[in-house]
């Protein structure tokens, strides 16, 4: 692997030029694909294998021209203190802007509040359902315009007026800002880190070129995959993150290795070859965890996945191409400035640091260390047991946005439970033996049989009223709606949904007739309770495909199984804090959370995937450089001072960069992407700071020699990759030379003349046969 990889960096750096102008046609090409490409189409959310999921797949067979998924919107309309909605004045403002939200395009129906009997008790509210003909992403800029101006002039006569609904959807997701605010802290960290604007300019600016590959192929692909407007989200995040990240080692190796005296083209070529061997494998982690999401059975959820992994993969290979390339553009502007002006490069690794003597100070204390760090996280994963699961809606928005003012005005008039209604579709189609039915004739009367279903449920604790049942044009099927006594995210009405579901055999075998139920609030629970069944299935096949992976690299027992445990910690910290904020309550004002309630569903499976490939990041990272110190020939001890030396400083800043990120998306009004960034804010600074800085060498150092043990058959079965380069430091004649081309702006110790396939110097002692005693 890293002598594949040094002759990959060798001529990249060679052969700059044509490397450069094939990423520049490939960049060019899906940003092509992507301008003439179809837009996104929004396939709806769909959870296969679930009841509500069934149900609404039923609707839509049942009732056709009625889409299930289709966009709606709610418009609440309050009268002045005082007064009646039903007052003249007030109802014929109504009914002008309900006539107006009709004839609206794409527009299938606009109920008459009046007519509907959709006016609360005590007259003050009342409430207009309109039902669009496609999915909210499929609304057009002129029916979103339309139901504004129906808003603005139902306003203007003096009525409040608001409005809720998936069609008042902006499209969610970052707008641009947490990305900026990213970049622009990635930025300052790295020009700290390497003390040299191009230094730190490369890895943004390949990164920026991956995204953008990336993105664009997400674009180009997206009718023909099925790919949502959603879908690159996850993508442009990671992207970003380790894109930055990867070309930072890259870099920072390179550095390393012309402090050594090596000429520029050899250096990329080691760098390559080393730090790019861990890229690969820190990279293949991500790629397994991402992938992983497939586990969990949400389509949606899948392609976020894979859409992910591919701008991870775009990243790895930018990283092990691109960057070599520029550094042969530019081989001493990545340089120190003291460097670039006396010819001398210092090298780093050499000399005492923070990160050396933060390990001499967890070498002398490893077992308070390591208790301090488990004690620490495992105090905050203690709120993580009271995880709520579920889909935050309206209710967990900003009040300053009209759908959630539409959502409490619904809560005042009509009670809690009206925002999270129950949708029961009963399906009376069919002979009467199957079903159990009494029917002396054989068939199953869909009128009663909906009648008696309706009757049985309403007399179910929990539930305040239900509407009348609507048939469809066979009369075989049945839709009517229950309203709660309780909010949609209250654990209570999960309660009623488990107790009417429960009650089904009996009320079937008197009817006949089967019956499931449905609606936005029946589907979150569905959901919740699918992904907290996928998660330990996720958790086994992503850990276990890990630890297999980090076996191969560590050529250790013991590091994998350290490794994964540290994972677990980290994420179980990061979900309790978010348990804490999101949740409890606790310092949410300072993050601008004005509303706490359940965890959403999915958020689990976000840090347990994104989070395990990062985390796994640093991890081989780190610990790839303590081992290739042990392999040289260190003691345990001095391998793990010598790998915080050479590494503790870049893991830092690639840190930094991902929380930079991450934390950027906490200002964005969207709760969900809020609540996504903080978490993956937390856990990367839990992983980075405390697990990887700390539990890690406090356990190598406890361990000693024993972290490296592997038996000799499992040895033997193992194929060696090479991650340390240690076939490279057996070569010999390295450092004698480059060719012209390569040798141009070297700085000292180069000889333009030498062999350009010339391998490297030696780097130390040899090899496996020390890591083996």
């Amino acid at each position: 692997m890293a002598t594949f990889l040094y002759r990959v960096g060798r001529l990249a750096f060679r052969r700059r030029w044509y490397v450069a102008l094939v990423w520049a046609a490939v960049l060019a090409a899906v940003g092509l694909g992507a301008l003439k490409a179809p837009g996104a189409s929004d396939d709806g959310f769909s959870m296969p294998g679930i009841e509500a999921q069934k149900a609404f797949d039923l609707m839509e067979q049942r009732f056709p021209g009625a889409t299930a998924d289709g966009a709606t919107a709610r418009v609440v309309f309050v009268a002045p203190s005082g007064e009646k909605v039903t007052a003249t004045e007030n109802k014929r403002a109504v009914e002008k802007a309900v006539a107006d939200l009709a004839d609206g395009p794409q527009v299938a129906s606009a109920v008459d509040p009046f007519q509907a009997k959709a006016v609360s008790k005590d007259g003050s509210t009342a409430y207009a359902s309109v039902t669009y003909k496609v999915a909210a992403n499929d609304l057009t800029d002129a029916g979103k315009t339309r139901l504004e101006r129906a808003i603005d002039a139902a306003r203007d006569s003096g009525l409040t007026v608001e409005a809720g609904g998936s069609a008042m959807d902006d499209g969610g997701g970052p707008g641009g800002v947490a990305e900026v605010i990213g970049v622009a802290i990635a930025a300052v960290v790295l020009l700290v880190t390497f003390g040299s604007l191009a230094a730190a300019g490369l890895p943004l600016l390949t990164a920026l070129i991956g995204v953008g590959v990336s993105m664009a192929t997400i674009l180009t692909l997206s009718q023909a995959l099925g790919l949502s407007t959603t879908t690159g989200t996850l993508a442009m995040m990671l992207g970003l993150a380790v894109g930055i990240d990867y070309a930072l080692f890259v870099v920072s190796r390179y550095r390393e290795e012309r402090a050594k005296g090596r000429a520029p083209q050899e250096a990329a070529g080691l760098a390559v070859g080393t730090a790019g061997s861990a890229v690969v494998f820190a990279g293949l982690t991500v790629i397994i965890a991402l992938a992983g999401l497939t586990v969990v059975g949400i389509p949606m959820l899948t392609k976020m996945g894979l859409a992910a992994a591919g701008a991870v993969v775009v990243a790895v290979l930018i990283a092990l191409t691109l960057v070599p390339a520029f550094l042969g553009f530019w081989p001493n502007a990545v340089l120190r400035r003291r460097a670039r002006k006396t010819g001398r490069i210092e090298d780093e690794g050499t000399r005492n640091n923070g990160g050396s003597r933060w390990a001499r100070f967890v070498l002398r204390r490893p077992l308070p260390v390591l208790l301090l760090g488990v004690v620490g996280l495992g105090a905050l994963a203690v709120p993580m047991t009271a995880l709520q699961l579920g889909m935050p809606g309206d209710e967990a928005k900003s009040t300053s946005t009209t759908e959630r003012r539409a959502y409490d005005a619904l809560a005042e008039a009509f009670g809690p439970g009206f925002n999270g209604p129950l949708t029961v579709v009963v399906d009376a189609k069919g002979d009467a033996d199957a079903k159990g039915a009494a029917d002396p004739k054989g068939t199953v009367d869909p009128k009663r049989a909906a009648e008696t279903v309706a009757q049985q449920i309403g007399r179910t604790e929990g539930v305040v009223s239900v509407s009348p049942p609507r048939f469809n044009q066979a009369g075989d099927t049945a839709v009517f709606q229950i309203v709660p006594s309780t909010s949609p995210t209250d654990e209570k009405t999960k309660g009623l949904v488990t107790t009417i579901r429960g009650e089904r055999p009996g009320v079937e075998s008197k009817t006949g007739a089967t019956f499931e139920v449905t609606g936005t609030t029946a589907l979150n629970i569905d959901i919740s309770d699918k992904v907290q069944a996928a998660l330990i299935p996720y958790l086994v096949v992503v850990v276990g495909l890990a630890i297999v992976l980090l076996l191969v690299v560590f050529r250790s027992l013991l590091v994998p199984l350290k490794a994964a445990l540290g994972f677990l910690l980290s994420v179980l910290a990061s979900l309790g804090v978010v348990v804490l904020v999101f949740q409890q309550g606790h310092g949410a004002g300072l993050l601008g959370v004005e509303q706490t309630g359940p965890i959403m569903s999915l958020m689990p499976i976000f840090l347990v995937g994104i989070v395990f490939g990062l985390a796994m990041d640093y991890e081989v990272f780190l610990v790839s450089r303590m081992r290739e110190a042990y392999v040289h020939g260190e003691r345990p001890g001095e391998a793990i001072t010598s790998g915080f030396r050479h590494s503790a400083r870049v893991v830092v800043a690639a840190a930094l960069i991902m929380i930079a990120v991450f934390a950027g998306f906490i200002g964005e009004s969207d709760s969900m992407i809020k609540m996504i960034g903080f978490g993956l804010a937390c856990a990367v600074l839990f992983d980075a700071f405390v697990v990887r800085m700390a539990i890690v060498p406090a356990v190598l150092a406890l361990l000693g020699d024993r972290a490296w043990w592997l038996p000799k058959w499992l040895d033997r079965l193992l194929p060696n990759v090479d991650v340390e380069g240690e076939a490279l430091s057996s070569r010999q004649g390295a450092g004698q030379g480059a060719d012209q081309e390569a040798g141009q702006g070297a700085g000292q110790g180069t000889d333009p003349q030498a062999d350009p396939e010339a391998g490297p110097h030696p780097a130390g002692t040899s090899g496996r046969e020390v890591a083996r005693t």
